[in-house]
């Protein structure tokens, strides 16, 4: 073969072999646009039937649905651990609001107790000197002695004076005598209210005890879940793996992609305009506030990043031990660390997040400033269900106590579950 015709035949076999090249390629793309795998379309260079195109879809659209159904699996695991977290810091809180009234009614008992001692030892005195009148009367031989006195008077001017001793005398001994009926009464209502404080503060203890039983239930109940869930996500994460290679294998990287896209739910994005608070306890709106203030207290707050989350722990002076299950642990839980912020500014707020939410001034979601504070609820239109409190740092974002097992952090601002903000003013 001359050389002409040998160059004939090469370009005539790259023509042919691009011409095949491109019908394949053609193929494969028409394949992963309907779903067909990349085997079908390497076996047919030409367009599949409707029938391989009907297959390859049904295919895909098993494969997405196991990973929708995968993906449902594991936001409900999630969901119900934070549910019953919610629960437990809801059980946490109502003990925290109880145990403070209890040692309200404690203060209050031991003052009406001291009260009542002290109007029991005033009618003892009192009785004493009435004794005391008695054994006078007695050794002069007459309960009323001012018989002889005036009639032994030596001249009428002296009768008079002496009349007028015996009747101070007589307006004393009233007076005694009506001091000790007064300070009876006194004393029977002091022990009264002694006793009422008293049985007032132990039934409030019993109160406090059994929500602490109730609250370390579910907060261990919680974490069990908790547990279990890491399990659980572990084999679901590795059965959606699994899920998602194969449906690339099925119609490719970029329609697996997208489809994937079209699967993920919407992330919580920015609040509705203007969410006003739900309504509790104080519903006065809040005013400028102290911006001096509340920078000290965001500061404090940041200062103990790092911090672990202790259950049930911190409070005003600072992060002290949780309480059991998480005996040991220094640290803040979530209305701990709020508390401590704010008496670092020498601003006192209660303990608890509801009673936080109940006492302060609101603001509504349109006008949040660093240094207020932001609730979240299960059922955000009913503050009863409050279960966590962060301090709002602007930009969207806020530092918080957030979880057993975490730690004091900065973290971006979440509007699911969303309840409303108070502003500490002083």
């Amino acid at each position: 073969m001359d050389s002409g015709t040998r160059n004939v035949s090469a370009r005539t076999g790259r023509r042919g072999v691009r011409t095949t090249v491109r019908l394949a390629g053609t193929a494969i793309s028409v394949a992963a646009l309907v779903g067909l795998t990349p085997a079908v379309a390497d076996a047919a260079p030409h367009r599949p039937s409707n029938s391989q195109i009907a297959g390859a879809r049904a295919s895909a659209d098993a494969v997405a649905a196991r990973i929708g159904a995968l993906q449902d699996k594991i936001d409900a695991a999630e969901g119900a651990v934070a549910a019953k977290q919610a629960d437990a810091a809801i059980a946490l809180d109502e003990y925290q609001s109880t145990h403070e009234a209890f040692v309200a009614a404690k203060k209050k008992s031991d003052a009406a107790a001291a009260a009542s001692a002290k109007a029991t030892a005033d009618v003892g005195v009192a009785r004493d000197e009435v004794v005391a009148f008695a054994r006078r009367s007695y050794m002069d031989g007459s309960t009323y002695s001012g018989a002889a006195a005036l009639i032994t008077s030596a001249n009428p001017s002296e009768l008079i004076q002496r009349a007028a001793l015996l009747e101070a005398a007589g307006t004393h001994r009233s007076d005694v005598l009506d001091t000790v009926t007064v300070l009876q009464g006194r004393a029977k209502a002091a022990e009264t209210v002694a006793r009422e404080t008293l049985a007032s503060a132990d039934a409030l203890q019993t109160r406090a005890a059994d929500a602490m039983a109730t609250a370390q239930a579910a907060e261990t109940s919680a974490r069990q879940q908790a547990a279990a869930l890491v399990t659980q996500k572990t084999q679901l994460q590795s059965q959606l793996t699994a899920a998602k290679a194969e449906l690339v294998h099925l119609i490719g990287a970029r329609a697996a992609a997208d489809r994937a896209a079209q699967m993920v739910r919407p992330a919580a994005g920015p609040p509705p305009v203007s969410v006003p608070p739900a309504p509790s306890g104080n519903q006065n709106h809040a005013g400028d506030g102290n911006a001096s203030a509340a920078q000290i207290a965001i500061d404090a707050a940041m200062a103990y990043r790092g911090t672990p989350y202790a259950w049930g722990g911190g409070g005003s002076d600072g992060p002290g031990p949780g309480l059991p299950p998480d005996r040991g642990v220094i640290g803040f839980d979530c209305s701990g660390l709020t508390q401590y912020a704010y008496a670092r500014a020498g601003i006192w707020i209660p303990r608890n997040s509801r009673a936080q939410y109940a006492d302060l001034p609101k603001v509504s979601s349109n006008d949040l400033r660093p240094g207020d504070l932001v609730f979240w609820a299960t059922n955000p239109s009913d503050p009863g269900t409050i279960h966590h409190v962060a301090i709002y740092l602007g930009n969207d974002r806020v530092v918080q106590a957030p979880e057993s097992g975490d730690v004091v952090k900065d973290s971006p601002m979440w509007w699911r579950g969303y309840a409303g903000a108070v502003r500490p003013t002083g």
